[in-house]
């Protein structure tokens, strides 16, 4: 959900315009879910979104755009890890807990969608989101005067 504030503690700060153009727009969070660190970047041309996601296989990353709106989720179940459970493994303190997560950003209208590329490298899922044409910074044109 569009937020025009954040509250971090003591303190309130104002989303910069990029962050209000593509702020989580639905994240579902619970004690069974947890939510990926995202970085997001803009360029003159496009915007990357990276989120942090170890651990997990690209196969069981769901991707998809509606609304105008960018979801991005998976699902990990502990059976799953197979290795684990064959080796019977019983832990005395867990931290690493991949579980399943969806997060979801409200696009920008200058995003052109139909050329969102994604790519998953050392734990970490990338997103390109190319600018539209006309959204792009163009050289300044002279008009003559007649």
């Amino acid at each position: 959900m569009n937020t025009i504030t954040k509250n971090f503690g003591p303190f309130v700060t104002f989303p910069s315009l990029v962050e209000g153009l593509m702020t989580d727009y639905n994240q579902k969070n619970s004690l069974s879910k947890s939510l990926p660190l995202v970085n997001i970047h803009e360029s003159e041309n496009e915007f990357e979104i990276e989120l942090a996601i170890p651990g997990l296989q690209k196969e069981n990353i769901k991707i998809t755009i509606e609304d105008k709106t960018l979801k991005i989720s998976t699902e990990y179940t502990k059976e799953s890890n197979s290795e684990e459970n064959k080796l019977n493994i019983k832990y005395i303190k867990k931290e690493f807990d991949y579980t399943a997560f969806e997060r979801s950003f409200k696009l920008p209208i200058t995003v052109d969608s139909d050329k969102i590329e994604a790519g998953y490298d050392n734990g970490v899922l990338k997103l390109t989101l190319p600018k539209k044409e006309e959204a792009k910074p163009k050289e300044p044109k002279a008009i003559e005067v007649n």
